[in-house]
């Protein structure tokens, strides 16, 4: 039987949300733990919540951004596991949004995590196993106004991840989709940030009902603790699924895009952001 403490697995973004959750999930199951952030005040962060939850994780310094830091930092790394979860919101209607923003979060969310996959994948082929779980959102399904590019962004998350998928299989490798819905991390803060930076725009009013939107449903948001188990379950399942979502909302939403007629949908969003 593999000792789960020489399987190492690393999670990207591993200083707040749902990455630290994981970092922390993944240590207490036994595995040795590595977390990837962009600071030496970021790693401390990761290193204080391990001691405070007695579990030991590994950190390192990495922009996924950045191809030759990627290089770099997998080239000593030999992985079980690699949970693609770096991100964050990028918010603005389509036109208010220039291509180096669009570019930027295409380069951390899309590029980002094939890079990491493609460079995990040489190791986990020589030993026949691992696991590579991509972490998208329930907005890989569906999406709405002003969120067009980070919907845009995991839609092509799991399109890559779905051929990749298919690709590696063969290999013993499996490669899953997590597909949150809402949860209680930073990522909403980019939201207020963003919204902020648009001032003057046509769709400034919109922009504020959009907001308000976002902060009634806060309060019902779930704790990042509970996608981590997921996570960690994927992880150590001989058949993962190839998706998991996760979230009371994410099921509604789900089900909602399902069943929904496009005309009525768009009609009820309009009508609600003064379109």
């Amino acid at each position: 039987m593999t000792d789960r403490r020489a399987q190492a697995v690393l999670t990207t973004g591993a200083n707040s949300g749902i990455g630290l959750a994981t970092v922390l999930e993944v240590a207490r199951r036994g595995y040795r733990s590595i977390g990837s952030v962009r600071s030496e005040a970021k790693a401390d962060v990761v290193h204080k919540a391990a001691a405070d939850a007695g579990v030991e994780v590994h950190t390192i310094l990495l922009d996924v951004a950045d191809p030759e830091q990627c290089e770099r930092a997998m080239s000593g790394l030999r992985l079980y596991g690699l949970v693609n979860n770096a991100g964050y919101a990028l918010t603005g209607a389509i036109e208010d949004v220039g291509d180096d923003e669009a570019q930027a979060l295409i380069d951390t969310m899309v590029m980002a995590p094939m890079r990491l996959a493609r460079l995990a994948l040489p190791a986990m082929r020589e030993v026949g196993e691992g696991r590579i779980i991509n972490i998208s959102s329930i907005a890989g399904r569906t999406t709405a106004p002003f969120v067009g590019w980070y919907s845009g962004a995991k839609h092509a998350l799991e399109a890559l991840s779905d051929a990749l998928r298919i690709e590696v299989a063969g290999g013993g490798i499996r490669v899953v989709l997590v597909e949150p819905g809402g949860f209680k991390t930073n990522i909403w803060e980019d939201t207020e940030r963003d919204i902020a930076k648009r001032a003057g725009s046509r769709f400034e009013a919109a922009y504020r009902r959009s907001l308000q939107g976002t902060h009634l449903i806060e309060r019902f948001m779930g704790d990042p603790a509970g996608c981590a188990q997921v996570i960690a379950s994927a992880l150590e399942s001989r058949l993962p699924r190839a998706r998991y979502l996760v979230g009371v909302d994410a099921q509604a939403l789900n089900l909602v895009e399902q069943l929904t007629p496009t005309m009525v949908k768009d009609r009820v969003t309009r009508l609600f952001l003064g379109l």
